[in-house]
């Protein structure tokens, strides 16, 4: 079992807002419990926007699930350390957590329709989290609320506040989300898959958005995507997740100059690029084992095109650091010459 906990950036331990430590989830299967993430570390030190990369079945969502102490308490397993903001959450019961979320960290969905009450208007809902949190009263909790949407960009944010979700596109309804997120001021924010549902140029305002959020508000963000383009304009750092493990962490320039692990590797280059014409888009072949079929040595072996029989298949592998700010989780590390974004 991997000890060492990956660096991010610099190493400030005291300066993490989240630092999560052998995190293992399991679950019940028609296989018996079934351990979907295992043994994950990473650290979003103050101030940082970092990534967790991977393809769908890696388990970048339940390791941001369990960092917000989402995952259901009965029919679920979850051990070693998660702290926000230096504050120990697993073990937490509902109620202790629902007290820090939306003051210690709070999360943007994926689909924003899915988390927003049709029953009731977006300024209301926003107003609610200053409500549960701070005490004030429904008139102050509804003036933070206009003051927040208009924070986020909805135009004409007193009139807008009393509309309900339906009446909001599928970026304006993210915005809200954002807005909802942010009343409070959290320090940490976990995105998963915030603009995977939304257009290129709505995409890209959105991320300007919270980058700029991040700035004025001085929060943390882990960004949970598959996509690499959106990690190198949102991120400094990166942790790139295969099958329930983190298989190399670093800063963001040296994953794009310098990849570590194959898997990284064919990440980067399943990225087109819109210069070249009349070329085939490269392609991991395979896909992400099911969790129940996880081999116990190294789990990307299968598709990896620099595998070595006899050493990549013959015991498991560890993540070892190998510089300061850098983990990778490869036997043959040092051994390979794998190609950047600008191989």
């Amino acid at each position: 079992m991997a000890t060492d906990l990956p660096l991010l950036l610099p190493d400030e331990a005291d300066d993490d807002v989240l630092r999560i430590e052998n995190l293992s989830v399991e679950f019940p299967t028609d296989h018996g419990w079934t351990r979907v993430v295992d043994d994950v570390s990473l650290r979003v030190p103050a101030g940082a926007a970092v990534g967790l990369v991977g393809e769908s079945g890696s388990g970048k969502t339940v390791t941001s699930l369990a960092a917000m102490g989402l995952l259901p308490s009965r029919g679920c397993r979850v051990s070693g350390s998660i702290r926000v903001a230096g504050r120990e959450i697993v073990g937490l019961t509902e109620r202790e957590l629902s007290d820090i979320r939306g003051i210690d960290m709070s999360m943007v969905f994926q689909e924003p329709r899915r988390s927003l009450s049709p029953a009731f208007t977006v300024g209301d809902q926003i107003a609610e989290v200053v409500r549960r949190h701070e005490g004030v009263s429904k008139k102050d909790s509804f003036a933070r609320a206009v003051e927040m949407l208009d924070a986020v960009g909805i135009p004409d944010a007193h009139r807008r506040a009393k509309s309900y979700p339906h009446e909001f596109s599928g970026g304006m309804c993210q915005r809200v989300m954002l807005a909802i997120a942010m009343v409070c001021r959290p320090k940490l924010l976990i995105a998963d898959e915030p603009t995977t549902a939304l257009d290129v140029t709505v995409q890209r305002e959105m991320l300007r958005l919270m980058k700029d959020l991040q700035h004025e508000y001085d929060v943390s963000i882990l960004f949970i995507t598959h996509d690499l383009g959106v990690v190198a304009e949102m991120c400094d750092s990166v942790a790139v997740m295969y099958a329930g493990q983190v298989v190399e962490s670093t800063l963001i320039d040296d994953l794009f100059d310098d990849p570590r692990h194959p898997y990284s590797e064919g990440l980067l280059a399943a990225i087109p690029d819109p210069s070249v014409k009349g070329t085939r888009l490269s392609s991991i072949p395979g896909a992400v084992p099911a969790p129940w079929d996880w081999p116990q040595t190294c789990r990307f072996q299968t598709r990896c095109s620099h595998a070595e029989a006899g050493l990549c298949d013959s015991e498991p592998i560890t993540l070892e650091s190998i510089a300061p700010g850098r983990s990778v989780r490869c036997v043959r590390d040092g051994q390979l010459e794998l190609r950047g974004i600008a191989g």
